[in-house]
């Protein structure tokens, strides 16, 4: 078997073994892959969306979508083409990957591979970050919250007014080499970053903020983000009573922040409220969850290293692929609601 047929099954795979041995195969080669480098067009859907976590036929569709023109011109005069550059930054977190694993792949050399990638990275957070900031969209119009709240209800929440939920998380990063304190999470335990979400019916990620450092508390979060304003400013029935999120009990009490009930002495009717609203809430967690089976080089904590990569960059990127995967294959929190996501293009509109 040549280095190039081992390279592509242990990228379809993910193959350690393979990886390994297709390195030693062309360490005498430099970082350039020697066979022929990889065709989308030759893969099948399976493999594209293993290697990519898209289908073969929706990658030019999300370059649009996300505003990457067809030709790309790093800072230093490598050119790549859209597709290549979007696929760059794919497999790049699809799974944690370095650098000379996936230079055979685009038969690049490091050097044009790291221009690629951050050039790619760059167009794809400036044009669309947005979408995770603004909670004036078209698919957060009162119509759709509404719906979101019906959804919710259905589902077995006593509360009417509730569109969505809120909580936050924490990336573990590799413990950095200045300013260890201020990363690190006491409650987690680890060296990270934290950001905070707002996780919609329909499985979207409706709002994100961060990253701030990891020792930071939930509520100091909450304030710094904005996100009340946004919430009093957007988030109304026309008789101006407010749709709400759910919240945990780290955060504080607001007209548009619901929280379950405290203390050890509750009655039965608040046991059974907690009880049910804990059982929709869940599915915070699955789509926190889904950014990071979907892109496992997140989920590594010793690739992210603070002061040589853009972490917090790489996560916010990270997000956006996953509700425009969610977009085009539904998800687990839409599907437990019943809910369908808007589609690519409704989703990055105006971005």
């Amino acid at each position: 078997m040549s280095s190039a047929e081992i390279l592509l099954l242990s990228a379809i795979e993910d193959n350690d073994e393979l990886v390994l041995i297709s390195t030693e195969m062309n360490q005498s080669h430099g970082n350039v892959y020697n066979g022929e480098k990889i065709n989308l067009e030759v893969l099948t859907n399976e493999q594209c969306r293993f290697m990519f976590r898209f289908e073969k036929q929706d990658i030019d569709r999300l370059r649009v979508a996300l505003g990457i023109p067809p030709k790309i011109v790093c800072n230093n005069g490598t050119v790549a083409s859209g597709i290549e550059g979007l696929c760059i930054v794919l497999r790049r977190l699809t799974y944690p990957n370095r650098l000379e694993d996936i230079s055979p792949i685009f038969q690049r050399p490091l050097y044009e591979l790291s221009y690629i990638l951050s050039k790619t990275l760059d167009i794809i957070y400036d044009h669309t970050s947005q979408k995770l900031t603004s909670l004036d969209q078209e698919w957060l119009s009162e119509e759709y919250l509404r719906t979101f709240a019906e959804v919710i209800h259905e589902r077995g929440s006593p509360l009417l007014n509730c569109w969505g939920f809120i909580d936050s998380t924490v990336m573990p990063i590799c413990r950095p080499t200045r300013h260890q304190r201020i990363v690190y999470s006491g409650h987690k335990r680890v060296h990270g970053l934290k950001f905070q979400s707002v996780v919609a019916p329909n499985g979207q990620v409706a709002n994100l903020f961060g990253p701030i450092e990891g020792r930071r508390h939930d509520s100091g979060m909450l304030r710094e983000s904005g996100l009340i304003n946004q919430l009093e400013g957007t988030m109304n029935r026309v008789d101006g009573t407010p749709y709400s999120l759910y919240r945990d009990q780290a955060y504080p009490l607001r007209p548009h922040l619901i929280a379950p009930y405290r203390g050890a002495a509750l009655t039965a009717e608040e046991q059974e409220f907690d009880k049910l609203m804990s059982a929709v809430r869940v599915s915070v967690e699955w789509t926190f969850g889904k950014v990071l089976s979907l892109f496992a080089f997140l989920d590594f904590k010793k690739n992210l290293k603070l002061y040589l990569q853009p972490v917090g960059k790489y996560y916010v990127v990270a997000t956006i692929f996953t509700n425009c995967h969610t977009c085009l294959y539904g998800s687990e929190t839409g599907t437990f609601f019943g809910l369908n996501p808007p589609t690519l293009e409704e989703y990055l509109q105006q971005a």
